[in-house]
């Protein structure tokens, strides 16, 4: 089944929930019932997400792990520097592109990205990355939509449901 196929079926089962008579009221069950839709639905994309970063990754014959969220990660060079942690100041050199290969973000143009981890702000795969990272090391992170920019994209160069990557070097970290 493909991604429109499943918005399809998410689609009529809100559609059928929502529409019809107001003052029908809804049943546990018919809840349940939509509830395991979607969550079989979301299951479907996962997968699907997750076949397509392997096989970029082998493809690409890259050396990368996967944590329990879905998030890929290599680390290409160490660094010796400080070892960043939950609500600290963090500044990254990075680039941002689409498994295709298309650029849609880097630091060269747009300036390096100063964030605080744990308080959100950037893609959560980013913060997730980022906290596995001392300063110095230069690593790549490939997340799925929703460890990235989810359904709908940024509303800008990132489309819907896209897989990116980050190149990113890890410059500095302050408390």
């Amino acid at each position: 089944m493909n991604y429109k196929g499943l918005y399809l079926i998410a689609f009529l089962v809100i559609f059928q929930f929502c529409s019809g008579n107001r003052e029908k009221k809804v049943s546990d069950a018919e809840i349940r019932e939509t509830e395991e839709a979607l969550i079989g639905a979301n299951r479907i994309l996962v997968k699907k997400d997750r076949e397509k970063i392997l096989a970029y990754v082998r493809s690409n014959n890259l050396t990368m792990k996967e944590t329990p969220t879905g998030l890929w990660f290599g680390i290409e060079r160490y660094g010796f520097g400080v070892k960043s942690e939950e609500n600290a100041l963090v500044t990254i050199k990075y680039t941002v592109s689409l498994l295709d290969g298309t650029i849609c973000y880097d630091s060269d143009s747009l300036g390096v990205k100063q964030f605080r981890l744990g308080k959100g702000g950037v893609e959560s795969g980013l913060e997730e990355g980022v906290l596995l990272l001392h300063v110095g090391d230069k690593a790549t992170f490939i997340m799925p939509p929703h460890l990235a920019h989810g359904l709908q994209g940024d509303g800008n160069k990132i489309p819907a449901r896209s897989v990116i990557v980050y190149n990113v070097i890890l410059l500095k970290v302050e408390p």
